[in-house]
């Protein structure tokens, strides 16, 4: 637990959820259990990618542009905003239905407390930041 993160979370209220006026055992369900932080992930995994591809889209591609995305599912765990990411949209194009599913696979939603890396935060932690 990084007490002095919790602290300035509670203290700034930064997304205005109104810590102020919970309890601190309404502050622990918003920072713990409200799944509602859109993040982006670190990486993918070739299979995590390969099953967001559309068949339609894929099949239709050029053979040089099947092997280019073949390519990329195959480097194992990769950078979903790197270089690779940009392989995938030149292969499928930016508005393909396959596309917009790896976009939205890139990404995560978790709690505010996982977005700041705080662990998991208990009510005695709320209230010794509130002390």
């Amino acid at each position: 637990m990084n007490i002095d993160k919790l602290k300035t979370e509670i203290d700034t209220d930064p997304l205005a959820r109104g810590y102020s006026g919970m309890t601190d055992a309404e502050v622990v369900v918003s920072l713990n259990d409200t799944i509602d932080r859109e993040v982006n992930k670190d990486s993918l995994t070739g299979t995590e990618i390969l099953n967001s591809f559309v068949k339609a889209d894929f099949l239709a591609l050029t053979d040089v542009k099947k092997q280019a995305a073949w390519n990329v599912i195959h480097m194992g765990t990769i950078n979903p905003f790197g270089v690779e990411a940009d392989v995938l949209i030149d292969a499928f194009g930016a508005g393909s239905a396959t596309i917009i599913a790896l976009a939205a696979l890139r990404k995560d939603t978790v709690s505010r407390a996982n977005e700041l890396g705080i662990g998991k935060v208990r009510e005695g932690n709320v209230k010794e930041v509130r002390v």
